[in-house]
């Protein structure tokens, strides 16, 4: 929980010594102190906050058979559901701005005879069954929209199709990897009355519709694409650059002629950054009317390396459109240490995000052959327990930084195991704030940060990592025009400027 301002503490590098081990290793670091640097004054990019992505069918190819709940809020009792929402969305918890749903392939039938009629330009909402697999996803959003706008604050919403009916497919199964061309406005009439949906019955404020997952993977499937490939893959159709480029053409209008002119669409999310760039960017670039109709640009952020962050895709289509925002929609917890904030941080400022949602931030064990990106905040056992995992705590150090109508600002730091990240509170409501992290192994390190752009004249600090988690560290005070800290091996503190 966020603790409260302790005018007590002693402004001074000793607040800090208080808080961690008294081992001389971590008192008195042998290396020479790391020279770093966090400018509010110089912006980078706007921010629009961090996000939640909870996932409930994922992998089943038949949900009567193996129904699929993957979050697990259906083995948890109602106490233990609210206190997940209550540390994920109330005023001492994460504080997300957004939220990704998945729309799965089973809301119109497995085969042709569940199609809602033979016009896909005529919507008739009677037909689909928007529910059934969807009811705890549904709820986690419908819960947490009401404790953020409790606080005065409010989400944004994206949605991606995860897999379309399997009778829209060219093989007519189930994670078919060819879109039968035939069915194109089919699929986009399944997007589109998703949406109408939850913004018509639900009332979630969705502001984006996302094309695909991971599309640009064809290597998924055998080469002839006769089989669904390996029951480990989670839902996914094979989305050439043509056909991304055909969808955000004909798909803009359908969605205005539904009165959906209000939600942006995007080109679907690839693996990494580096492959928007590569498969999807160009092809992009090249066509004004696709161009004209992007309302966000999307990805995943798998990765780790400028050669899978980079922002080469987003930079091109930027020289047509430099009002394009652009989102890292899911991402691996990893290891649940630092590097997952180095994760984030090469996002940011390699790819130029400006939003950023970690894959499944609640798991359970029912995922075939095991998840491939098993980190995450919360795990439910299965058995009606749960636990808080570390990635609850690192994604914490970042998301309550990371408000929306914040700034990214400039860092920099003389030692590459020590890194920042930093928001400018950009004439908000939220103060100037920065996040130091250790990504060594052993030791701590003792940093001198100096701090440009701010009126702050103190920080105050909170630690995870090192067995801390979200830990108060007291008040710094600024001297001299910079923070003196103690970064402690695979841990990370957020400083927010006091006001």
């Amino acid at each position: 929980m966020m603790c409260e301002f302790n005018t007590a503490v002693r402004w001074n590098l000793a607040a800090l010594a208080l808080c961690l081990p008294a081992a001389p290793a971590y008192a008195q670091p042998r290396a020479a102190p790391v020279q770093a640097e966090v400018d509010f004054a110089q912006t980078l990019q706007d921010w629009e906050g961090f996000g939640v992505n909870y996932v409930e069918a994922a992998q089943t190819r038949d949900y009567h058979k193996r129904p699929q709940e993957y979050g697990g809020f259906s083995t948890l009792s109602e106490e233990k559901r609210q206190q997940i929402l209550e540390m994920t969305f109330g005023p001492d918890g994460l504080k997300p701005a957004i939220v990704k749903m998945f729309l799965d392939p089973f809301h119109e039938g497995m085969t042709e005879s569940g199609n809602d009629n033979d016009d896909p330009r005529v919507l008739d909402m009677s037909r689909f069954d928007h529910q059934t697999t969807t009811r705890w996803m549904r709820y986690f959003v419908r819960e947490g929209l009401k404790r953020t706008r409790a606080r005065g604050a409010d989400l944004q919403i994206i949605t991606t199709l995860y897999g379309p009916p399997a009778w829209t497919t060219e093989q007519r199964f189930l994670r078919g990897r060819d879109l039968d061309p035939r069915k194109k406005e089919e699929v986009a009439e399944y997007m589109i009355s998703w949406v109408k949906y939850l913004r018509d019955e639900e009332k979630f404020p969705v502001k984006y519709v996302s094309l695909h997952n991971e599309g640009e993977c064809w290597n998924r499937w055998p080469v002839d694409g006769k089989s669904a490939g390996e029951a480990g893959h989670d839902y996914n159709l094979w989305w050439p650059s043509s056909q991304v480029v055909d969808f955000l053409r004909f798909m803009r209008p359908m969605m205005d002629r539904a009165g959906l002119q209000d939600v942006g669409l995007t080109p679907g999310e690839t693996s990494n950054w580096e492959a928007f760039g590569r498969w999807y960017a160009w092809f992009l670039y090249k066509d004004p009317a696709a161009m004209k109709n992007l309302g966000l640009l999307t990805s995943h952020g798998f990765g780790l390396g400028r050669q899978y962050t980079n922002s080469l895709g987003i930079d091109t289509l930027r020289l047509v459109r430099p009002d394009l925002r652009a989102w890292t929609t899911s991402m691996s917890f990893g290891k649940m240490d630092t590097t997952f904030v180095e994760m984030v941080r090469q996002n940011i400022y390699d790819a130029k995000v400006n939003a950023l949602i970690p894959w499944a931030f609640i798991q359970t064990d029912d995922w075939t052959g095991g998840d491939p990106n098993p980190g995450t905040a919360f795990w439910a056992d299965g058995k009606g327990g749960y636990t808080v995992e570390p990635g609850y705590y690192l994604l914490k150090q970042l998301s309550r930084p990371g408000q929306p109508g914040t700034a990214v600002a400039h860092v920099s730091s003389s030692d590459p195991n020590v890194q920042l990240i930093a928001f400018a509170g950009n004439g908000s409501r939220h103060p100037d704030a920065f996040v130091i992290y250790n990504m060594g192994e052993r030791g701590s390190r003792q940093a001198r940060v100096r701090i440009g752009g701010t009126r702050a004249e103190a920080f105050e600090g909170y630690i995870s990592g090192f067995r801390k988690r979200y830990d108060s560290l007291g008040a710094f005070p600024v001297r001299d025009g910079g923070i003196e800290c103690v970064v402690p091996a695979q841990a990370a503190i957020t400083f927010f400027a006091v006001r």
